[in-house]
């Protein structure tokens, strides 16, 4: 028996235990996934290192990392992946004997998921929204990809000023600007990315203004419970293209698979049970 599971909060809707337990049933593998949410249990921050020692001394073949926890993370391990030391965050984390490694499978997820939802889009001046964890793989992403001037905002200032600090030491010829949300101005931009947990279920509303969306930009959102977004509407309405958290979901969580099972997920399978309701 594999035991795998996810650590975070406010995650009792995630999808994770679903495409996991799912994937692993289709290729004859007895897994379990625990859903670890700190607000159910009643948990701290501070509770961190506990959980993992847990999860360790009940045989957990690994582990997934969300929000709040993708950077606090990161002290606790014994190694990192490079994808981990690139992003600066960690997504998943694998259990062996000789340790705990951390992996970001999340860069990847929102790296293929824009090629794939939005081929051919305008990477000129994209404005992305949210400096923690999941900001800084998409970050790394849409650098990745081929993006001319990333605005990085977010409502801690100095969190944007760090993520862009660090983005500038990898990619140098990129023009990377860390500025406040209250400062933005969507209508400049070729494009926007929400990387932050607003749209979600539990946190409703867009992360910034959206009355001056222009048609002409594309919208993303990483949010994918609900994959409709008050972000996405409002540029869906104004005829936007736009991308939802689905397939960043799917595709981090394949990698994630692989990576604590050791076998090769099957990316078209997750996707078709991904679209299944479970409720």
């Amino acid at each position: 028996m594999l035991r795998s599971g996810l650590i975070g909060r406010a995650i009792l809707a995630s999808r994770s235990p679903w495409l996991h337990e799912q994937e692993a049933r289709a290729q004859g593998l007895s897994l379990t996934y625990e859903l670890v949410d700190f607000d159910q249990r009643g948990l701290s921050d501070d509770a961190l290192p506990e959980v993992i020692a847990d999860l360790t001394a009940r045989g957990f073949s690994g582990f997934n990392v969300t929000y709040p926890f993708k950077q606090a993370i990161l002290p606790l391990l014994d190694s990192l992946d490079v994808s981990a030391s690139l992003v600066g965050a960690v997504n998943t984390v694998a259990i062996r004997a000789d340790g705990l490694t951390g992996h970001n499978t999340d860069m990847s997820g929102f790296r293929e998921s824009f090629a794939r939802g939005l081929p051919g889009g305008d990477l000129t001046n994209v404005l992305q929204i949210g400096a923690g964890g999941a900001g800084s793989a998409v970050a790394v992403a849409l650098l990745a990809l081929g993006t001319e001037s990333l605005t990085i905002a977010d409502l801690d200032r100095d969190k944007a000023r760090d993520l862009a600090r660090h983005l500038a030491s990898i990619y140098p010829a990129a023009r990377i600007t860390p500025v406040a949300v209250s400062d933005v101005l969507p209508s400049q931009y070729s494009g926007i990315v929400n990387a932050t947990p607003a749209g979600m279920a539990k946190s409703p509303g867009a992360p910034i203004a959206t009355a001056d969306i222009r048609p002409a930009q594309w919208v993303a959102d990483i949010v994918y419970f609900p994959l409709e977004t008050s972000l996405l509407s409002e540029a869906r309405s104004k005829g936007c293209p736009t991308l939802d958290g689905s397939g960043m979901a799917i595709n981090q969580a394949a990698l994630a698979f692989e990576i604590i099972t050791g076998r090769t997920a099957d990316v078209d399978r997750m996707r078709e049970s991904f679209a299944v309701p479970t409720a």
